[in-house]
């Protein structure tokens, strides 16, 4: 029996931790690398107290999304510092003075990872689970070494996202500096480029994600598609206590997400008793969104517990983002049992038949935005039935399932070398 896959991350995602989980379950897993496994009640932490509260608390804060906790019992290797040193300068604005930007340090970190995992991770390793900027040094070395390569791709390949977001710059010059892809620098693109290469087998959420690889000649016998879990047993349906007709969207508020679509659609509609509501930071450029202030709520920051409260105030999720690789919110609405519309390029096409559990609508388009948030507001039964629907689907597509069908598939591969 294979028991020697080790799994690397730079934080600990839901997608990460249950592929971690995972490999756990069926004595696959050596160890998890990552830079740091926060345990708030590990005596190292108690550093933080010299600090003053206020900056105390926002380390804390960020630390919480690094908080590993050992998948049965499998050791968890970590390198912190680099990304102490990262989030200290970040999170006190002194980056910029010491000439430095968010990515760069960003990056300095995945770097130093992707060297250290080379180095002293790959001795009597079977196989090497890694993500996107993980692993280019780390692929070099596991080949030298017989290792099978696994990448799992979170997002769609850089290429796609960069062409889908130059012509959106060029269609609203005005967002343009809120619209640019990361401007990444030539080594980093090729690097991801590097990664794919060498990968034995990639595995991604969607099949937006997929395509994108396609696009660039990879072998569709190298790729593999799961979607992502809903989170059942933490968001479930509460009652709606109201009987507004409310359209939410949940996440960060930018052209990439499509929203300034949104907006159009929802003035032009001029709905009666109804309330559009944006849960996310504003990333628009300085005062845009003003145009729009008389017709929607904004509620900048909901602490991720809370969702499910405002996920069941809603009527319907508007997800009409131009470029994802799965948004993770579109399941978290489906499990409170509400329906959601959304585009082909979030990976909704891969959990909601269009009709039944939601709409799946093209990107871009203000007029289908329109005739669906219309059909949802005129059909109060109907679009009740399909939240119900989409609760069950829900269920269908949860953690355990994705477990299951990851591990299922990376035994298959590992029987076949």
């Amino acid at each position: 029996m294979i028991n020697s896959l080790s799994l690397a991350h730079q934080i600990n995602p839901s997608f990460a931790r249950n592929a971690a989980l995972a490999f756990a379950e069926a004595n696959l897993l050596k160890e998890v690398i990552t830079p740091i496994a926060y345990d708030p009640e590990a005596p190292i932490w108690g550093c933080l107290n010299v600090l003053p509260k206020k900056l105390k608390t926002t380390i804390t804060n960020e630390l919480s999304r690094r908080t590993w906790t050992s998948p049965n019992g499998v050791p968890i290797q970590t390198y912190p510092w680099k990304e102490i040193i990262r989030i200290f300068l970040s999170l006190t604005k002194l980056a910029p003075t010491l000439g430095f930007s968010y990515m760069q340090l960003v990056d300095w970190v995945y770097v130093s990872l992707d060297s250290q995992i080379a180095k002293h991770h790959l001795d009597g390793l079977d196989a090497i689970y890694t993500y996107e900027d993980l692993a280019a040094k780390t692929f070099v070395k596991a080949k030298q070494q017989g290792v099978l390569c696994l990448y799992d791709l979170p997002i769609p390949f850089y290429k796609m996202t960069h062409r889908i977001m130059r012509q959106e710059a060029e269609l609203f010059p005005v967002l343009s500096s809120a619209v640019q892809s990361i401007q990444d620098p030539t080594w980093k693109l090729e690097r991801k480029q590097q990664e794919v290469k060498l990968a034995d087998h990639i595995f991604v959420a969607s099949s937006v994600t997929k395509q994108s690889l396609l696009e660039i000649g990879v072998e569709p016998e190298k790729i593999t598609v799961i979607p992502y879990g809903a989170p059942v047993d933490l968001f479930q349906p509460q009652p709606k206590n109201d009987t507004c007709f409310r359209a939410m969207f949940v996440g960060r508020l930018s052209p990439r997400k499509g929203v300034h679509y949104l907006m159009q659609a929802w003035q032009e509609l001029k709905l009666s008793d109804a309330e559009l509501v944006l849960v996310g930071s504003n990333l628009f450029p300085s005062g845009w969104l003003e145009q729009y202030k008389d017709i929607y709520r904004h509620v900048p920051s909901v602490p991720h517990l809370l969702l499910n409260e405002y996920y069941s105030s809603a009527s319907v999720l508007v997800f009409p983002s131009l470029i994802e690789g799965f948004g993770l919110v579109i399941l978290e609405a489906m499990a409170c049992g509400i329906p959601v519309i959304t585009t082909p390029n979030t990976g909704g096409i891969d959990v909601i038949t269009d009709g039944v559990e939601g709409f799946i609508i093209p990107i871009r388009d203000v007029e289908a935005l329109k005739e669906k948030l219309d059909w949802c507001y005129s059909h109060p039964q109907e679009l009740a039935e399909m939240g119900r629907a989409a609760r069950r689907k829900a269920e269908q597509y949860n953690w355990s399932l994705y477990r299951q069908t990851l591990v299922s598939k990376v035994k298959d591969i590992l029987e076949d070398v």
